[in-house]
């Protein structure tokens, strides 16, 4: 991919701490040195300067070609989804506990931003999933999974499974996860299924506590359309997407549609970066094992 100009960073956060403030303080300073704009998003209207100030998301998604997002995960798909999603590349800075979105720690906020915005940065593409349910005119959008469940303990529903119109089979379960690569060290991982490089664009579908064992996760194309259709369900079903929630109530049939967006994440990386180490640093790969 050719190297990006970035001439106005945002800076945002979906969290409100001193920690926060003053990591999004030395990102000014260092961006502020460089002769660079800065816009600052909702919620750090503490960390304004005379030359630094909060604007609004609609502001940042026109003016901004790179997003710094200061936070977790979570903060990562929020960020994703609220400017990420539009084509802006997005570069994550981790305080949370598990990072596999936000690479860079505090602790080297001053060598890799100012290697990235040198030109000295790697990215990579992360594909987005969209969901057409019956009765909503709207499509949801989620970087990590969409989740199908019933919402109650031990509760199970029942469904149809389609890939590409062809029948799957019928499933009774909690529930099924539907998710991207990006998704597959997240919730999906905790339900068993199968961890995907970040360069394999597929997406896996895990059920959630199946009623029948032979009821395995599996792996698609990404650009294959899922259908799970829903008969005569009385209790409401909810689809949970990334951070984010929908309760269905419908006595019909319930049909939701979920297929590859179009739009696509750029992460932007500092080049050091290594998805296998995250893995053996997050998951504790080979824990005890000396390397030669």
């Amino acid at each position: 991919m050719k190297k990006m100009n970035f001439s106005t960073v945002a800076i945002t956060s979906n969290k409100k701490s001193k920690k926060i403030y003053d990591i999004a303080s030395l990102c000014c300073e260092i961006l502020h040195n460089k002769e660079l704009k800065v816009l600052l998003g909702k919620g750090l209207e503490k960390v304004q300067t005379k030359d630094i100030k909060v604007v609004s998301n609609k502001q940042i998604t026109e003016k901004a070609n790179l997003i710094l997002a200061i936070g977790g995960d979570g903060t990562m798909l929020s960020c994703a989804k609220e400017f990420g999603y539009y084509g802006i590349p997005v570069l994550g800075i981790n305080l949370g506990n598990l990072g596999f979105l936000t690479d860079v720690t505090p602790n080297e906020i001053l060598e890799r931003l100012s290697e990235v915005i040198s030109g000295s940065y790697k990215t990579d593409q992360r594909i987005f999933l969209e969901a057409n349910i019956t009765g909503n005119k709207k499509k949801i959008v989620a970087l990590n999974e969409f989740v199908i469940h019933s919402g109650s303990i031990a509760k199970m529903i029942e469904f149809d499974v389609y890939v590409d119109e062809v029948f799957v089979y019928r499933l009774k379960a909690d529930g099924i996860i539907v998710n991207t690569s990006t998704g597959s060290t997240a919730y999906s991982l905790s339900g068993g299924g199968p961890i995907i490089h970040p360069g394999v664009h597929a997406i896996s579908l895990v059920p959630i506590f199946p009623q029948s064992l032979s009821s395995s996760p599996f792996v698609i194309n990404s650009n294959s359309v899922i259908k799970l259709v829903l008969q005569n369900s009385t209790d409401p079903i909810k689809v949970s997407f990334d951070s984010d929630e929908k309760i269905i109530t419908s006595k019909e049939t319930i049909t939701i549609e979920i297929s590859k967006s179009s739009k696509e994440l750029t992460l932007v990386h500092p080049n050091n970066h290594d998805f296998f180490e995250t893995c053996r640093n997050k998951l504790g790969w080979g824990v005890g094992i000396v390397k030669n």
